[in-house]
């Protein structure tokens, strides 16, 4: 649960403009469409470095490899798809 404050801002007529488009087009209200425009740029997502430094940490890896990804699962499932489409 959060709690919201309440605040005042000011708009120009062609921003407000923009807002009531967007929330006619989307039915979305005038208020939530600036608190996700806030979100999405001054607020980081909780994870974003974490999965920034595990892409970066795994670039590369498949590398040299002559096997497909999906042959490498196969292989390390057991030949369970194998044995799926076979009816066994």
């Amino acid at each position: 649960m959060y709690t919201m404050q309440r605040t005042q801002i000011y708009l120009s007529d062609r921003e407000i403009e923009a807002l009531d488009r967007e929330a006619r087009e989307t039915g979305v209200t005038r208020s939530r469409l600036i608190r996700e425009a806030i979100a999405a740029r001054y607020e980081a997502a909780p994870d974003a470095a974490a999965a920034e430094r595990a892409l970066r940490a795994s670039s590369g890896t498949w590398k040299g490899r002559r096997s497909t990804g999906a042959a490498t699962v196969e292989r390390l499932r057991g030949g369970r798809l194998a044995r799926l489409h076979s009816g066994r």
